[in-house]
């Protein structure tokens, strides 16, 4: 699974109309679904997607379809995650906020939605995707709603604190979606679709930032419950098209042993490590822009509002890019070089923070979007593939260390999405931090340059260096001893050192 806790178990589904799937629910090693049947209400009894002649004849089709609203709901999850880093640019010297307030005000939803992940990520399995994916973006309408209410002059901060925090459910949105696609897709596709869910997704933050220049452009800074006003029919629209359009997978069960088995495995945090440089920066730096450029470089609202969207569009649309790169050359090597660039892309960020000249500060910083999208793709491609290493390193082959990596890299990435997003918190913190002290963001891009550093050599250390490649290519061939089929093959190609499916290579 992608997201945690939760195991898809290898059942071959009827395709009955929608509305009510049904099936036999033993799987093809006798044991039953979750222990019981659930019928009706979309759900689809059984699914197989590693069956290739499945996969082509119904699991595809069906798979798109739930990509499809799965990422439209998603997207306006982000939006109004990110909700505060727009409205923040309404609010002038009338509401007494300074920008170290502003800069703490973003930072909570992230703080919110960071923690959130964990248990949206068991809701799946409890609720079921499709029933899940309609409660969770219906609940989206209560921080647009709050938001309108509390938006002017002369409301307290702590106010602002607190109805910023319930932004903090469309950041949860996330993990909930990202498990639901992972179970939908079989291995070999889920660097592609898990990179297009989450970048459809990511897009929901330069989508709202769009919005808030139009509204600034057109009718002023006095005016941000137009903002607010836009999404209230689309928060209502998406759930009603998810209820309509998408489906339930029975054989999908939390599997809170698995949690477990993932918190005491050492892989998990170090690519909750990896996870903060890339999508902690991407999540921190779209809420942070228009505030550095206000700050630092004395950017009108609206001249702030025509900027902040470029970063977070480009490295939205890049994320799938990251994963099919991951699918193609291996995850770890894209991310060690990814992080090397992220590197001197900030170094750039640097030069410019200090001399403050905003061309090259925008050249540079945008750099950073483009590469923490990339970074996104190939650090979520890689943890499947880890754990699909670990399985053969422990001697296990063919279905038996497919079903091992599922359950393991499923319970990881909730961790890991959870843990990733808190970067996001400290994004933001470390700016508050550097212009109480400094006036400038000078200080925190350091920070992050050291950050990008210690990612890029743990990269190296753990995943590519000759060694640890050495170990995991001993495990392949051992494992290629007792695999047959495509799987043997591509285990042995690996074990002889050509290249073979990423999967099996991290």
């Amino acid at each position: 699974m992608t997201a945690a806790a939760a195991e898809t178990r290898s059942e071959k589904p009827d395709d009955t109309p929608a509305g009510g799937r049904t099936g036999d629910t033993e799987g093809r090693t006798g044991g039953p679904t979750g222990g019981r049947v659930r019928r009706g209400g979309r759900w689809i009894e059984r699914w197989d997607p590693e069956d290739e002649g499945f996969w082509r004849e119904t699991g595809e089709r069906v798979a798109r379809r739930n990509l499809a609203f799965s990422v439209l709901c998603e997207h306006i999850g982000f939006s109004v995650w990110s909700l505060w880093s727009v409205m923040v640019l309404f609010m002038g010297p009338e509401y007494g906020i300074d920008p170290a307030g502003k800069f703490f005000l973003v930072a909570v939803p992230t703080l919110v939605g960071g923690v959130l992940r964990v248990p949206y990520t068991f809701a799946v399995a409890r609720f079921g995707g499709r029933n899940w994916t309609v409660l969770s973006a219906a609940m989206l309408l209560v921080p647009v709603a709050v938001a309108a209410v509390v938006m002017e002059p002369g409301t307290s901060y702590g106010t602002f604190l607190l109805v910023a925090a319930l932004a903090g459910v469309g950041g949860g949105n996330f993990a909930s979606s990202m498990t639901n696609i992972n179970s939908f897709y079989p291995l070999r596709k889920k660097g592609w679709a898990l990179g297009l869910n989450a970048g459809g997704g990511n897009i929901g933050v330069p989508v709202i930032q769009l919005l808030g220049l139009l509204v600034i452009g057109t009718a002023g800074a006095a005016h941000p419950r137009l903002v607010l006003a836009v999404y209230v029919p689309l928060i209502v629209l998406a759930a009603v098209l998810a209820a309509l359009f998408m489906d339930n997978l029975a054989p999908v069960t939390n599997d809170t042993g698995a949690a477990l088995d993932a918190a005491r495995e050492p892989h998990t945090w170090v690519m909750s490590l990896l996870y903060i440089g890339t999508f902690g920066s991407f999540i921190g730096y779209s809420f942070a822009f228009g505030l550095v450029l206000q700050n630092q470089f004395a950017r009108t609202p609206l001249q702030a509002a025509s900027l902040t969207f470029i970063g977070p569009l480009l490295g939205s649309l890049v994320r799938p890019v990251g994963g099919r790169l991951a699918d193609r050359f291996g995850g770890a090597r894209i991310t060690l070089g990814n992080f090397a660039a992220m590197g001197l892309a900030t170094g750039v960020v640097i030069y410019a923070s200090a001399e403050r000249s905003l061309p090259v500060f925008l050249v540079g910083f945008i750099a950073l979007f483009v590469l923490t999208g990339l970074g996104n793709g190939s650090t979520y491609k890689m943890i499947p593939g880890i754990f699909q290493a670990q399985a053969l390193r422990r001697g296990l082959a063919g279905e038996e260390a497919a079903v091992y990596g599922r359950r393991l890299s499923g319970a990881a990435m909730g961790l890991i999405g959870a843990v990733g997003a808190l970067g996001g918190l400290a994004i933001n913190l470390a700016f508050r931090q550097s212009f109480l002290v400094a006036g400038s963001g000078t200080p925190a891009f350091v920070s992050f340059l050291a950050c990008y550093v210690v990612c890029g050599a743990v990269t190296w250390g753990v995943y590519l260096r000759p060694a640890a490649r050495g170990r995991r290519t001993e495990g392949a061939a051992q494992a290629a001893d007792g695999a047959d089929g495509a799987d043997g093959a591509d285990v042995a190609a690996v074990a002889d050192g050509e290249r073979g499916p990423v999967y099996a290579e991290v």
